[in-house]
């Protein structure tokens, strides 16, 4: 009987804000990083699993420390028992009861869960031989509704629900698994936007986005409206009419600044606005919604669990959804979210601006095309060209689309010698620099 017997984790940040990577009108200086985690057991198989919580610089050290909070959860148990049954490995984490008094099922504790849950997952599909979407994507509607508390859904969302729209897609799951092999899932890019690059730099990605057989970019944006404005037309003349711009404030906005700042960008025909407001503000959004339609709102990177997901969807405040692969409590609260969207016909475009993320989310989307909403209409997994060379299993992304992973696992695998060069505060890419960093 095989049982778990280390659990390893690395404060491991990337030095983006140096070239203004990453930097939007809220975070003008972010350090892409990763609270990440190695699970091991004495399995004779070797297999590892990993998974992370993504931050950006300060306050990784607390999101390690978080991670560390969850060891004794997993040590020593049965490695078979506890991946056998993830929907109750899931409630073991998320309802400790002291624990759960830090949340309760939100903010730092809720992300480390997600890094631990993510890297059983991890290691799951690596004993199963297959990649994440298509583990879940074989999982019968029984098995996948076994893997989500319903607790606080249920005035939204049955078991009952789930299992009817799991079940309305199982026919065509072959076929769109056969086609997500042959063609890949839509992609658009975020590498044009960042809000600290020069008008020239814009320029030249988004002529490169669109020759890459990109069909929307996306803009950051929230800082100053007439710069938002100049920078909305210099790229809508560089991408022309048939090319979709998003553009994201990243809850910059009061209610009222956000009405006023969409229109002034309506012009230039943004496909969706996104995170306009604070991402807890369910009645913000939808207020904001009305007021902008037909420009569509987008949210979700920031919401904190199933429970604000649903209150958004019942409020009518998101015309996309956008779920988050390490912020919410890992895959099982990811698949209760996609439950969700597709119940209410809502569609789901991931955030996965971050390191990893673009590794992490497109399986959560894969397995979403093939066994529960069955389209990819109006759905783009977000891409970002930063620190995919990092891990082990890196995202293939060309000609606009996202290339199915083939490798067993979650893609969540960082190179070795990564994690040690790129460590905080001692990792040789640090070092120079340590007084310069704040811990």
């Amino acid at each position: 009987m095989a049982r778990f017997t280390t659990f390893t984790t690395h404060d491991v940040r990337f030095p983006t804000s140096r070239d203004l990577d990453g930097s939007d009108a809220m975070n003008p200086d972010p350090d892409y990083s990763a609270a990440y985690l190695v699970i091991g057991t004495d399995d004779a198989d070797g297999l590892q699993g990993h998974g992370f919580a993504f931050t950006i610089g300060r306050g990784n050290d607390v999101q390690v420390a978080a991670i560390d909070a969850l060891a004794g959860h997993l040590l020593g148990r049965d490695v078979d028992a506890v991946l056998d049954d993830m929907g109750a490995t899931w409630k073991s984490f998320v309802d400790d009861s002291q624990l759960r008094w830090l949340g309760p099922e939100k903010g730092v504790m809720h992300m480390a869960i997600s890094a631990v849950v993510n890297a059983l997952w991890d290691l799951r599909a690596k004993r199963a031989g297959l990649p994440l979407w298509d583990l879940l994507g074989r999982m019968s509607p029984e098995e996948l509704v076994a893997l989500v508390d319903f607790r606080y859904l249920t005035d939204a969302l049955t078991r009952d629900d789930a299992l009817q729209i799991l079940r309305a897609a199982e026919p065509g799951r072959a076929a769109r698994r056969e086609e997500l092999l042959s063609r890949g899932f839509p992609a658009y890019t975020t590498t044009p936007g960042w809000l600290g690059y020069s008008d020239e730099k814009l320029v030249r990605l988004a002529h490169e986005a669109v020759a890459e057989g990109f069909t929307q970019i996306k803009l950051k944006v929230g800082a100053n409206v007439e710069d938002d404005v100049r920078r909305m037309r210099i790229a809508r003349e560089a991408v022309g009419p048939d090319v979709r711009i998003a553009v994201d404030a990243n809850q910059r906005w009061d209610v009222g600044p956000a009405i006023e700042w969409i229109g002034a960008l309506a012009p230039f025909d943004p496909w969706w606005v996104e995170e306009p407001t604070s991402p807890d503000d369910v009645l913000g959004h939808a207020a904001i919604r009305r007021a902008v339609s037909p420009v569509k709102i987008a949210t979700g990177e920031h919401v904190q669990n199933r429970i604000v997901f649903k209150q958004l969807l019942q409020a009518g405040s998101l015309d996309v959804l956008q779920i988050d692969a390490a912020r919410v409590a890992g895959v099982n609260e990811n698949v209760a979210i996609l439950l969700l969207a597709a119940k209410f016909g809502v569609p789901v475009c991931p955030h996965a601006g971050g390191v990893g993320l673009c590794e992490l989310v497109q399986h959560l989307s894969m397995f979403d095309f093939v066994a529960v909403a069955g389209t990819t209409q109006d759905r783009v997994i977000e891409y970002v060209d930063h620190l995919h060379e990092h891990f082990v299993d890196p995202v293939d992304v060309s000609g606009g689309c996202y290339h199915a992973p083939r490798n067993p696992g979650f893609s969540a695998e960082i190179h070795p010698g990564t994690l040690q060069h790129f460590a905080f505060p001692d990792g040789a890419e640090w070092r120079p620099v340590a007084t310069e960093v704040p811990a």
